[in-house]
Protein backbone atom coordinates (compact mmCIF):
# COMPACT_ATOMS: atom_id res chain seq x y z
CA UNK A 1 0.00 0.00 0.00
CA UNK A 2 2.78 2.23 0.78
CA UNK A 3 4.37 2.48 -2.15
CA UNK A 4 1.01 3.39 -4.51
CA UNK A 5 0.68 6.57 -1.51
CA UNK A 6 1.54 10.21 -2.50
CA UNK A 7 3.53 12.28 -0.44
CA UNK A 8 0.42 13.74 1.31
CA UNK A 9 -1.04 10.29 1.79
CA UNK A 10 2.32 9.00 3.30
CA UNK A 11 2.48 11.32 6.01
CA UNK A 12 -1.19 10.77 7.43
CA UNK A 13 -0.71 7.55 7.09
CA UNK A 14 1.91 7.59 9.38
CA UNK A 15 0.53 9.72 12.01
CA UNK A 16 -2.01 7.38 11.81
CA UNK A 17 0.18 4.19 12.09
CA UNK A 18 2.08 6.60 15.83
CA UNK A 19 -1.61 6.03 17.65
CA UNK A 20 -0.57 2.59 18.15
CA UNK A 21 2.49 2.61 18.77
CA UNK A 22 4.60 3.20 21.69
CA UNK A 23 6.38 7.10 22.28
CA UNK A 24 9.58 5.33 22.98
CA UNK A 25 10.00 3.15 19.72
CA UNK A 26 9.16 5.99 18.37
CA UNK A 27 12.07 7.91 19.42
CA UNK A 28 14.14 5.26 18.92
CA UNK A 29 13.27 4.85 15.23
CA UNK A 30 14.54 9.00 14.83
CA UNK A 31 17.47 7.93 16.72
CA UNK A 32 18.30 5.04 14.04
CA UNK A 33 17.05 6.88 10.89
CA UNK A 34 19.53 9.85 11.60
CA UNK A 35 22.27 7.47 11.32
CA UNK A 36 21.14 5.23 8.60
CA UNK A 37 22.62 5.32 5.18
CA UNK A 38 22.31 3.61 2.10
CA UNK A 39 25.71 5.08 0.42
CA UNK A 40 27.34 2.38 1.37
CA UNK A 41 25.98 -1.22 0.74
CA UNK A 42 26.65 -5.13 1.36
CA UNK A 43 26.42 -7.70 -0.96
CA UNK A 44 26.74 -11.21 -0.17
CA UNK A 45 27.84 -13.82 -3.09
CA UNK A 46 27.01 -17.34 -2.43
CA UNK A 47 27.36 -17.62 1.11
CA UNK A 48 27.61 -21.18 2.15
CA UNK A 49 26.77 -21.14 5.91
CA UNK A 50 23.65 -19.24 7.33
CA UNK A 51 24.94 -17.88 10.42
CA UNK A 52 27.98 -16.26 8.28
CA UNK A 53 25.36 -14.18 6.49
CA UNK A 54 23.34 -13.33 9.30
CA UNK A 55 26.18 -12.34 11.38
CA UNK A 56 26.72 -10.16 8.18
CA UNK A 57 23.22 -8.52 8.53
CA UNK A 58 23.64 -8.19 12.34
CA UNK A 59 26.38 -5.89 11.41
CA UNK A 60 24.48 -4.13 8.99
CA UNK A 61 21.67 -2.96 11.21
CA UNK A 62 24.38 -2.39 14.10
CA UNK A 63 26.71 0.19 11.62
CA UNK A 64 23.30 1.96 10.02
CA UNK A 65 23.73 -0.09 6.56
CA UNK A 66 19.74 -0.20 5.71
CA UNK A 67 20.34 -2.61 2.36
CA UNK A 68 22.16 -5.41 2.13
CA UNK A 69 22.15 -7.68 -1.21
CA UNK A 70 22.19 -11.67 -1.14
CA UNK A 71 23.28 -13.42 -4.40
CA UNK A 72 22.07 -16.40 -4.35
CA UNK A 73 23.59 -19.21 -7.18
CA UNK A 74 23.78 -22.55 -5.32
CA UNK A 75 23.20 -21.38 -1.65
CA UNK A 76 20.36 -20.19 -0.53
CA UNK A 77 20.30 -17.87 2.44
CA UNK A 78 17.84 -18.48 5.38
CA UNK A 79 18.08 -16.21 8.57
CA UNK A 80 19.38 -17.41 11.87
CA UNK A 81 17.10 -15.65 13.93
CA UNK A 82 19.62 -16.78 16.94
CA UNK A 83 22.53 -14.70 14.88
CA UNK A 84 20.57 -12.38 13.65
CA UNK A 85 18.86 -11.11 17.14
CA UNK A 86 16.14 -9.45 15.08
CA UNK A 87 18.27 -7.01 12.70
CA UNK A 88 16.93 -8.52 9.79
CA UNK A 89 13.67 -6.71 10.84
CA UNK A 90 15.00 -3.49 10.02
CA UNK A 91 17.14 -4.06 7.12
CA UNK A 92 16.12 -3.94 3.66
CA UNK A 93 17.30 -7.57 2.12
CA UNK A 94 17.47 -8.08 -1.79
CA UNK A 95 17.73 -11.41 -3.19
CA UNK A 96 18.96 -12.59 -6.58
CA UNK A 97 18.17 -15.87 -7.43
CA UNK A 98 16.11 -15.48 -10.93
CA UNK A 99 18.18 -15.20 -13.40
CA UNK A 100 20.69 -17.51 -15.05
CA UNK A 101 23.52 -14.94 -13.86
CA UNK A 102 22.60 -13.78 -10.53
CA UNK A 103 25.66 -12.03 -10.09
CA UNK A 104 25.73 -10.13 -13.17
CA UNK A 105 22.47 -9.02 -12.52
CA UNK A 106 23.25 -7.84 -9.08
CA UNK A 107 26.20 -6.13 -9.97
CA UNK A 108 24.07 -4.16 -13.25
CA UNK A 109 21.60 -3.56 -11.05
CA UNK A 110 23.65 -1.95 -8.62
CA UNK A 111 26.23 -0.16 -10.64
CA UNK A 112 22.70 1.61 -12.75
CA UNK A 113 22.40 2.87 -9.09
CA UNK A 114 25.19 4.64 -9.33
CA UNK A 115 27.30 2.55 -6.66
CA UNK A 116 30.94 1.56 -7.52
CA UNK A 117 31.46 -2.59 -6.73
CA UNK A 118 34.54 -2.73 -4.05
CA UNK A 119 35.65 -6.21 -3.76
CA UNK A 120 36.92 -7.41 -0.92
CA UNK A 121 40.01 -9.49 -1.67
CA UNK A 122 43.44 -10.93 0.82
CA UNK A 123 46.03 -10.05 -2.12
CA UNK A 124 48.64 -7.71 -1.27
CA UNK A 125 48.49 -5.96 -4.79
CA UNK A 126 44.93 -4.72 -3.44
CA UNK A 127 44.25 -1.18 -1.82
CA UNK A 128 44.36 -0.79 1.82
CA UNK A 129 40.67 -0.58 3.10
CA UNK A 130 41.55 2.76 5.14
CA UNK A 131 42.60 4.06 1.83
CA UNK A 132 39.17 3.79 0.17
CA UNK A 133 37.84 7.35 -0.67
CA UNK A 134 34.35 7.05 -0.31
CA UNK A 135 34.20 10.81 -1.97
CA UNK A 136 34.08 9.56 -5.04
CA UNK A 137 30.66 7.78 -4.66
CA UNK A 138 28.70 5.05 -3.36
CA UNK A 139 29.95 1.92 -2.14
CA UNK A 140 29.12 -1.71 -2.72
CA UNK A 141 31.21 -4.23 -0.89
CA UNK A 142 31.18 -7.40 -1.89
CA UNK A 143 31.99 -10.42 -0.11
CA UNK A 144 32.10 -13.70 -1.87
CA UNK A 145 32.30 -17.93 -0.60
CA UNK A 146 33.83 -19.00 2.76
CA UNK A 147 35.79 -21.35 0.86
CA UNK A 148 36.95 -19.56 -2.47
CA UNK A 149 35.92 -16.08 -2.35
CA UNK A 150 34.59 -13.63 -4.56
CA UNK A 151 33.87 -15.24 -8.29
CA UNK A 152 35.81 -14.17 -11.84
CA UNK A 153 32.30 -12.64 -12.84
CA UNK A 154 32.67 -9.66 -9.36
CA UNK A 155 36.76 -9.69 -10.22
CA UNK A 156 35.85 -8.68 -14.06
CA UNK A 157 33.27 -6.66 -13.15
CA UNK A 158 34.43 -5.05 -9.88
CA UNK A 159 35.69 -1.07 -10.06
CA UNK A 160 37.93 -1.56 -6.75
CA UNK A 161 39.54 -3.83 -4.77
CA UNK A 162 40.26 -3.61 -1.07
CA UNK A 163 42.25 -5.55 1.83
CA UNK A 164 42.03 -5.59 5.38
CA UNK A 165 45.84 -5.58 6.35
CA UNK A 166 46.80 -8.07 8.83
CA UNK A 167 50.08 -9.37 10.40
CA UNK A 168 49.73 -12.88 11.09
CA UNK A 169 50.15 -16.24 9.47
CA UNK A 170 46.42 -16.82 8.80
CA UNK A 171 45.27 -15.14 5.23
CA UNK A 172 42.10 -13.98 5.45
CA UNK A 173 38.69 -13.41 8.41
CA UNK A 174 36.07 -15.01 8.65
CA UNK A 175 33.49 -13.44 6.08
CA UNK A 176 31.36 -11.67 9.21
CA UNK A 177 34.16 -10.67 11.04
CA UNK A 178 35.67 -9.26 7.78
CA UNK A 179 32.30 -7.31 6.85
CA UNK A 180 31.71 -5.81 10.69
CA UNK A 181 35.63 -4.45 9.95
CA UNK A 182 34.80 -2.95 7.28
CA UNK A 183 31.78 -1.48 7.98
CA UNK A 184 33.04 0.57 10.96
CA UNK A 185 36.12 1.50 9.58
CA UNK A 186 34.18 3.11 6.03
CA UNK A 187 30.78 4.32 8.41
CA UNK A 188 33.49 6.36 10.57
CA UNK A 189 35.37 7.64 7.69
CA UNK A 190 32.31 8.58 6.08
CA UNK A 191 31.43 10.38 9.64
CA UNK A 192 35.03 11.79 9.82
CA UNK A 193 35.46 13.12 6.62
CA UNK A 194 31.81 14.49 6.47
CA UNK A 195 30.26 12.41 3.68
CA UNK A 196 26.28 13.27 2.46
CA UNK A 197 25.91 9.56 3.23
CA UNK A 198 22.60 9.96 5.31
CA UNK A 199 19.33 9.25 3.94
CA UNK A 200 16.56 11.82 2.26
CA UNK A 201 13.78 12.94 4.08
CA UNK A 202 11.64 11.15 1.50
CA UNK A 203 13.32 7.81 1.77
CA UNK A 204 13.22 8.35 5.99
CA UNK A 205 9.52 9.02 5.97
CA UNK A 206 9.18 5.68 3.79
CA UNK A 207 11.28 3.68 6.77
CA UNK A 208 9.38 4.96 9.49
CA UNK A 209 6.28 4.01 7.93
CA UNK A 210 7.66 0.23 6.96
CA UNK A 211 9.14 0.53 10.64
CA UNK A 212 5.43 1.33 12.16
CA UNK A 213 3.46 -1.36 10.40
CA UNK A 214 6.44 -3.45 11.36
CA UNK A 215 5.64 -2.88 15.18
CA UNK A 216 1.41 -3.17 14.91
CA UNK A 217 -0.07 -6.06 15.94
CA UNK A 218 -2.62 -6.33 13.21
CA UNK A 219 -0.86 -4.09 10.30
CA UNK A 220 -3.26 -5.41 7.41
CA UNK A 221 -5.91 -4.40 9.50
CA UNK A 222 -4.85 -0.92 10.09
CA UNK A 223 -4.15 -0.43 6.99
CA UNK A 224 -7.77 -1.21 5.56
CA UNK A 225 -8.79 0.78 8.51
CA UNK A 226 -6.97 3.76 6.97
CA UNK A 227 -7.84 2.86 3.57
CA UNK A 228 -11.59 3.48 4.22
CA UNK A 229 -10.67 6.22 6.23
CA UNK A 230 -8.95 8.02 3.78
CA UNK A 231 -11.15 7.19 0.73
CA UNK A 232 -14.57 8.57 2.95
CA UNK A 233 -12.67 11.61 3.99
CA UNK A 234 -11.50 12.36 0.28
CA UNK A 235 -14.75 12.16 -1.02
CA UNK A 236 -16.18 15.06 0.71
Amino acid sequence: MGKEMNKETKAEFINFLKKYVQKERQEKFKKVLNERTKYITVVLEDIHHPHNASAVIRSCDCFGIQDAHIIENKYEYDINPFVVKGASKWIDIKKYNKEKNNTLNCINKLKEDGYRIIATSPHASDKDLGDLDLSAGKVALVFGTEETGISNIVKENADEFIKIPMVGFTESFNISVCAAICLNELSNKARKEGINFKLTEEEKAHLTMEWLIKSTRNPKKLEKEFHNRFSSTSKK
